[in-house]
């Protein structure tokens, strides 16, 4: 890669980063857990038994740890941040179940998806029943400061989910159309994240849009690095079928530098691979031939280098503290999952 890692990324690694961070609000992030389970129950048994085979898959908890890493980074001493945070992970997996559906995707952090198991309508729905528990919170809560920044974050994921259906299957999407989906429909969601622990905290509106910038760059790097992986990662570390994207037509930043920079064969082939969805047995491999041949994973890795860098900048406002500390780790960890 062009671009040098960052100095953290080297010296420590990925499980080790997250774990940080996670540790430092680990009281905290059992609250939360304990009240999503409780806001996932339901009379109606399919909900909570949907609901417990998400849970099983796992997942990091990335947009409530940096709600309460946040809190705890401004100061703050009360328990909304609890709440919110389970808010967050409400609309998250919300849209995970959305967005398996959208995609027809059979893995999910190494798991068979919902949608696999239980057809398409019952995800569907669910994931409107955890919008609901989400909106519940955020009225609980009583700022409307609060259901402000997460009522228009749920609004620019949706719309960062139809702006991607737009540009699937079309060559012609460039670098900004990209950049325009990933920062609505993955990036939003870090942004809130980061910026209600400022909010609860009653910070500054310079501390609260630092701390935007964070989530949103930080969003930004973690989408990259997964853009990249779909091409270069083994199974069984992405969680999902290598290829997905390829498969489905995705127009990510590996393809669009590829399309950009190839010849007229290189570009006939994204044509009839992505635009008319012709696709036969040894075209993943000669997808992964062509990005290797414009160094297209590296350059896209390099940008999330970039975005991760922005992101550590935007915390030079506040003090070192083990809080800051802790966010730091999370962009190591953002970026590490790549090297």
């Amino acid at each position: 890669m062009s671009a040098v890692p960052l100095e953290r990324t080297q010296a420590t690694g990925e499980r080790d980063a997250m774990a940080r961070a996670r540790a430092l609000i680990d009281a905290d992030l059992a609250g939360v857990n304990r009240l999503i389970i409780e806001r996932m129950q339901s009379e109606v048994t399919l909900i909570p038994e949907l609901a417990r085979h998400l849970i099983a898959a796992g997942g990091k908890r990335i947009r409530p740890v940096l709600t309460l890493l946040a809190a705890r980074l401004c100061g703050y001493e009360g328990d909304r941040q609890i709440a919110l945070a389970a808010c967050v992970e409400f609309i998250h997996t919300a849209t995970l179940l959305h967005d398996d559906v959208v995609d027809e995707s059979d893995l999910r952090r190494g798991r068979d998806t919902a949608n696999a198991l239980w057809g398409n309508k019952a995800p569907v729905l669910v994931g409107d029943f955890l919008f609901s528990r989400a909106f519940e919170l955020m009225v609980a809560d009583g700022s409307l400061r609060v259901l402000e920044i997460l009522s228009n974050a749920s609004a620019v994921i949706a719309e960062g989910e139809v702006a991607q259906l737009v540009t699937a299957n079309d060559m012609s999407t460039d670098e900004d159309a990209y950049y325009n989906v990933i920062r609505s429909k993955t990036a939003a969601l870090f942004r809130a994240a980061s910026r209600i622990g400022a909010v609860v905290a009653g910070r500054p509106a310079a501390e609260e849009e630092a701390l935007a910038m964070f989530g949103e760059e930080l969003g930004i790097a973690f989408q990259l690095v997964d853009d990249a992986l779909d091409y270069a990662a083994r199974q069984a570390l992405l969680g999902k079928t290598v290829g997905d994207d390829f498969v489905d037509g995705k127009v990510t930043l590996p393809v669009i530098i590829a399309y950009r920079e190839g010849d007229e064969e290189e570009r006939a082939f994204w044509r009839r691979t992505m635009e008319e969805q012709k696709q036969s047995g040894g075209d993943l491999k000669q997808a992964q031939a062509f990005l290797a041949r414009h160094r297209a994973i590296e350059r896209t890795l390099d940008a999330a280098v970039e975005a991760g860098q922005r992101a550590r900048d935007s915390l030079s406002r506040f003090p070192d503290s083990t809080a800051r500390d802790a966010m730091l780790d999370m962009v190591d960890f953002a970026i590490e999952r790549a090297f």
